[in-house]
């Protein structure tokens, strides 16, 4: 497998499209960027700018039409199918705006369903109760909060013990005061287990608490900047 750069996550001269002939779009043209181990980092864009292709194809679920995606010095687009399963498996963690919990299952078997996935699982009882879920880990999806179903989506993603936690419009269903104690979790989960974050979002305010911010416009990075003055999460508004 290819050796790359010494950061976590290195891209580089990333290209995609889409349709064939005239329909043919360039969704991401000629992307490179560093994010280092550690990073949270957020990537904005308006709708169609490539960010969620940006974000599939880091979680090699996309393969890219040219370029390179090194993760932890392993170049993923050279990958086999069956050795991008044991990546996704044993690298990622996956936060969706939507949740996508199974809704027959309990708080506790949900996140459970990932634990089995990895070699090194976090304990499930310890992340239960970091998340605030223990008193709820025997209910169903439809009797906890919007809130509460977040945070079991990113006990799952947790549990799994990755290193790499891809977040697509993680507050993007919630209310402001919710997106504020997920925004806090998420900042104390980087602390605590020190993952590395790509987060999606269009909430301009979680800059603020990044470490790396990434802008794409029209499939091209037109931002890439390193945030000196972080500001915690607690302290954000819009």
């Amino acid at each position: 497998m290819a050796q790359a750069s010494k950061a976590f996550l290195s891209i580089d001269s990333l290209s995609k499209s889409f349709g064939q002939g005239e329909a043919r779009v360039q969704v991401l043209k000629d992307i490179s960027c560093d994010i280092e181990r550690g990073e949270i980092c957020v990537l904005f864009g308006p709708s169609g700018s490539g960010k969620s292709t940006f974000l599939n194809m880091v979680g090699g679920l996309e393969p890219a039409d040219s370029g390179s995606i090194s993760v932890n010095g392993v170049d993923i687009t050279k990958l086999s199918d069956h050795d991008l399963v044991e990546y996704r498996r044993r690298e990622l963690g996956f936060i969706f705006q939507f949740y996508n919990l199974v809704p027959d299952l309990t708080v506790r078997e949900n996140i459970e369903v990932c634990q089995y996935l990895s070699h090194e699982p976090l304990p499930l009882d310890d992340l239960l109760k970091s998340l605030g879920l223990w008193e709820h880990h025997g209910k169903f999806p439809n009797q906890i909060s919007g809130g509460q179903q977040q945070r079991c989506a990113i006990g799952r993603a947790l549990v799994k013990n990755p290193s790499l936690l891809l977040c697509d419009e993680p507050t993007g269903a919630l209310d402001y005061h919710t997106s504020k104690e997920i925004l806090e979790l998420m900042e104390r989960i980087n602390q605590e287990y020190g993952c590395t974050m790509v987060i999606v979002t269009h909430n301009d305010a979680i800059r603020h608490m990044s470490h790396h911010i990434l802008r794409l416009r029209d499939g091209q990075l037109a931002e890439d900047v390193h945030n000196t003055h972080l500001l915690p999460a607690r302290e954000l508004s819009w």
